[in-house]
């Protein structure tokens, strides 16, 4: 070859990389990760017990990422038993396949086998986390997804000096999964955390925890952005820092109007993203977090773990004999303390940052979540003694996995008798939902795996009501697939004449979880412009087991660009009939799904 076509080809493979550099940055970059799931011991409140995790470690690896990039995670499954992984705020555009939760988009990955992740990044800018969506395995698998401005953008507020990643967890005694299988087969009340931790350590007030409690070094007069998870199995988590108070940026990774609070209710499934500036005498400081306990008063039967980490301010000082604790940290049961949160939260609306909220509503739903019961013959159960066993329920229908085989793979391949078409768009009855006095017999609710199907692009509102029927709670309900506009929530029972006039629909929040307030209402706003399937469910995880859960399938639009994207090859295998035809079913005709024959 002589020097022109040397040179030539040299041309053409700068024009190349340069090409490829430009649809780099139009379409973002590629990220790769192993994570491998196994067993490690690990001594936390004197006990030492086997957990699984990923890579060793609690939390597990930090996922970092600029906006619009694309992340693929090698999950190698060490463990005894069957994982899956769900990206939590991650909209997965067309790509259900990867989106995690067990018999609802995948079969579990099998202990010796892997499963390589596709997580597709588009409008998310903040603060996001994975844990596992198997059972409660999530106790110990979760780790926080830190997603950047797109490279030649910034934050819309001032850049901090630093960032650190605060994740709160839960921990239980002994074998979780199999305290969970057993309460579960017998009916009996699902397994309680005994500790709280934040970064996997639960500080000075647990015992033999003094030692590993997190600590962060701080400079005078410094900002710090706080990634703020809370990943704890099943509990909303009130949160202070010692005489500090703290501005709210950021949440389920979209911007906010800043809101400045001496201490924040994080409901269960929930990320924040807050600054903290540095600007207190040098010394230690507590940050503190408890349960918010909002079910019956009067019962104490709830974990009271007060769990902390340290900041210290780095200088000479005399070091304190113990930091100071927080003042404000409200108590277990401040119901006043967490109302105050429920209509504060505002998305920017700004240039850069512009919501879009669905006006011309063309599906309504009204959605009852509920404490319930369910009858014992109805289910697998062999519950010893009483016939009728605890459970959660969405319009009366207690959400029942299709096992051995996901919904998503059925709808895909028109295989018939695993889901119906026919969830209710209203409850069952109409009474008074927030009374003090119900009747027992409206907590029976019926086992299904019913679904919702839309239309693409369909305009959807949903307010959730909440009911007394065995006790009121909180509930944070998470969809997947799509983030929801907040447009309005209250206390007692929704007006549908008077309460739609104070929906805010020109800066709503913007969130992937949000909680039903206790005896109250949640409105919520969006469009269905993601086909596939998506799980929705409250995000305590005793309430999402028993039953607080239903799915949406969204239809594909009318075009390759608006259609579920193929399945992967390699897909964690599931009990599926031979016979069944691997072909796209869009749902056209609305109507249970049906069996195709070859």
């Amino acid at each position: 070859m002589n020097f022109k076509n040397k040179e030539c080809l040299l041309n053409f493979i700068g024009f190349l990389f340069l090409v490829a550099q430009c649809l780099s940055m139009v379409k973002g970059e590629f990220h790769y990760y192993e994570f491998v799931l196994a067993e490690k011991n690990f001594t936390k409140l004197c006990n030492t017990t086997s957990k699984l995790v990923v890579n060793d470690s609690i939390p597990g690896p930090v996922i970092r990422v600029h906006k619009g990039d694309t992340v693929y995670v090698n999950v190698h499954n060490q463990g005894y038993y069957g994982v899956t992984i769900h990206w939590h705020g991650v909209k997965q555009p067309r790509n259900p396949w990867s989106d995690g939760p067990e018999y609802i988009t995948q079969c579990p990955i099998e202990p010796g086998s892997n499963f390589t992740y596709e997580v597709i990044f588009s409008t998310e800018e903040g603060t996001l986390w994975w844990h596992a969506h198997s059972d409660w395995t999530r106790a110990y698998v979760y780790g926080a997804i830190v997603i950047l401005p797109t490279i030649g953008t910034t934050y819309p507020f001032p850049k901090p000096d630093d960032e650190d990643i605060i994740i709160l967890g839960s921990l239980y005694s002994g074998n979780l999964v199999a305290e969970l299988d057993y309460d579960l087969i017998y009916g009996n009340e699902l397994p309680h955390s005994i500790g709280y931790t934040i970064n996997g350590e639960p500080g000075d007030f647990g015992p033999c925890s003094k030692e590993t409690t997190y600590r962060r070094v701080v400079d005078h007069g410094k900002t710090y952005l706080l990634r703020l998870v809370n990943s704890v199995v099943a509990a909303n988590m009130f949160f202070a820092i010692a005489e500090h108070n703290f501005t709210i940026v950021g949440m389920d990774a979209s911007y906010i109007k800043p809101i400045t609070t001496s201490y924040i209710l994080i409901n269960a499934g929930q990320t924040m993203d807050i600054l903290l500036t540095a600007n207190q005498t040098l010394g230690h400081y507590y940050i503190a977090a408890r349960q918010f306990w909002s079910q019956e008063a009067d019962l104490n039967n709830f974990d009271q773990f007060n769990v902390t980490a340290i900041i210290e301010y780095r200088g000479n000082y005399t070091i304190p004999l113990s930091p100071s604790f927080p003042s404000t940290l409200p108590s277990y049961k401040d119901l006043t303390a967490a109302m105050k949160y429920s209509n504060l939260f505002r998305s920017l609306a700004s240039k850069y940052h512009p919501v879009n909220v669905p006006l011309n509503i063309t599906t309504r739903m009204y959605i009852t979540v509920s404490m319930a019961e369910i009858e014992c013959k109805n289910t697998t159960c062999m519950a010893t003694g009483e016939e009728i066993i605890i459970a959660t329920s969405v319009n009366n229908i207690s959400w029942n996995n299709p096992v051995p085989i996901d919904v998503l793979l059925a709808y895909y391949r028109n295989i018939s008798g695993v889901y119906t078409t026919d969830f209710p768009d209203q409850p069952l009855y109409y009474y008074n939902f927030t009374s003090s006095e119900l009747p027992v017999s409206l907590a029976i609710a019926n086992l299904g795996t019913k679904v919702k199907v839309l239309n693409y692009n369909e305009a959807v509102e949903i307010v959730f009501q909440g009911t007394n029927i065995l006790g009121a709670g909180y509930h944070p309900m998470h969809l997947h697939g799509h983030s929801f506009y907040v447009v309005g929530s209250g206390y007692g029972n929704y007006n549908n004449e008077t309460d739609p006039k104070n929906f805010n629909l020109v800066d709503p929040v913007a969130v992937n979880t949000f909680g039903v307030p206790k005896n109250g209402w949640l409105a919520i706003r969006f469009v269905a412009n993601n086909p596939g399937v998506w799980f929705w469910h409250c995000h305590v995880d005793r309430h999402m087991t028993w039953g607080m859960a239903a799915v949406f399938i969204v239809k594909n639009g009318g075009t390759a660009e608006t259609s579920i994207r193929k399945p992967p090859p390699h897909l964690p295998p599931c009990n599926v009939p031979l016979k069944s035809q691997v072909q796209n079913n869009d749902g056209s005709d609305g109507k249970e799904n049906q069996t195709i024959f070859i």
